[in-house]
């Protein structure tokens, strides 16, 4: 299967060496795509999204803001109690966004795809920066799905550990837009709880999967069999968007959860079938957080390799003891209440 791998130049305008979230986290994954070939992944450079494009997400304010603290520095500054801030981050912000938008091209052209960019976006609000996020690069990329190809009905399944706070907002009153996370729980940013399902029209369209520390390879594999997939099954999308986080890996140095790297290509393998029997095969990937570099890299080749449906290389990172219960608690209750769950028995047959 072709596979497009978006790559993103621009990244390193904005790093800071002692922060988790820096270039060599891109470095790291493309050090280890090179040594490794996947067969019939091609590499392509990200464009820069278009103002529009970003402003189909966040408010002209929030935009205009961003620029003007880029300009008024000249060297790494602090945006936020978490978030530094360069004199060219909003060029590699775009840059990211763009290579969201690229991997939606790539998406609708047949291919499967996997956009590396950064910084992340899953935080960022349509008015705020937060969490190392400046633009929230998969919303941008879902609204360029409906906008510019007429894909109506999205589905964002996250599984960065961290709550994608920031996709829940945009789209928190949108009925055409799922947005699935599964997350630690208590973790940063304290949010995504299972009665957070959307409102108004977009009652229904929320579903949060709060996972216990140390959720391991078993804990996932049964949230994502007895929830992800009959709630996507439900929903019917036009295709699969991937908040791709590697923060869930035992290794992480920010996170409390025990997944493996052949946890991750396991998890994407049902995404990617869910996709096939859904909506044609049409699944983009798009980078999260992950701040184990040999982790991240790891997990983001088996990813790859997933979607290009060649074999994964052995984990050589392996696994360590986990909580193979950590998602029993949610599943239970998001069966029994949640509006795409409670009804569907026959899904679960």
């Amino acid at each position: 299967m072709p596979v497009t791998i978006i790559t993103t130049p621009q990244h390193i305008l904005h790093t800071n060496a002692h922060h988790p979230e820096q270039a060599a986290r891109i470095d790291a994954i493309m050090a280890t795509l090179h040594a490794n070939p996947i067969t019939g992944a091609t590499m392509q450079v990200a464009r820069m999204a278009d103002w529009d494009c970003i402003r189909a997400v966040h408010t002209p304010d929030h935009v205009a803001w961003l620029q003007r603290r880029c300009d008024r520095i000249t060297a790494l500054s602090d945006l936020t109690a978490d978030t530094y801030i360069t004199p060219d981050s909003v060029t590699a912000a775009r840059q990211a966004a763009g290579a969201a938008c690229d991997a939606i091209d790539a998406m609708q052209a047949g291919q499967q795809a996997m956009a590396l960019g950064r910084p992340p976006g899953h935080h960022a609000t349509p008015g705020e920066a937060m969490g190392f996020c400046f633009f929230n690069n998969i919303a941008i990329a879902a609204r360029y799905a409906q906008r510019h190809h007429r894909l109506q009905r999205i589905a964002i399944i996250d599984f960065d550990i961290h709550h994608g706070n920031g996709t829940q907002d945009a789209f928190y009153s949108d009925a055409d837009i799922l947005f699935i996370s599964s997350h630690s729980s208590p973790l940063y940013p304290f949010s995504g709880n299972r009665e957070q399902m959307g409102q108004g029209a977009g009652h229904g369209t929320t579903l949060n999967i709060p996972l216990q520390r140390l959720s391991d390879d078993t804990a996932y594999l049964a949230a994502y069999q007895q929830v992800v997939i009959p709630a996507l099954t439900r929903f019917q999308p036009d295709c699969l968007l991937i908040s791709a986080g590697y923060d869930a890996h035992w290794d992480d140095p920010v996170g409390n959860c025990a997944l493996s790297v052949t946890g991750y290509g396991q998890l994407m393998r049902l995404l990617i079938d869910a996709a096939d029997q859904l909506c044609d095969g049409k699944i983009a990937a798009i980078l999260e957080g992950g701040y184990s570099q040999r982790a991240l890299a790891a997990s983001v080749h088996a990813t790859i390799c997933q979607l290009a449906k060649q074999p994964m290389l052995t984990d050589s990172l392996g696994q360590r003891p986990g909580n193979s219960h950590g998602a029993d608690q949610s599943i239970a209750w998001l069966r029994t209440h949640h509006p795409l769950l409670h009804d569907a028995k026959e899904i679960f047959s």
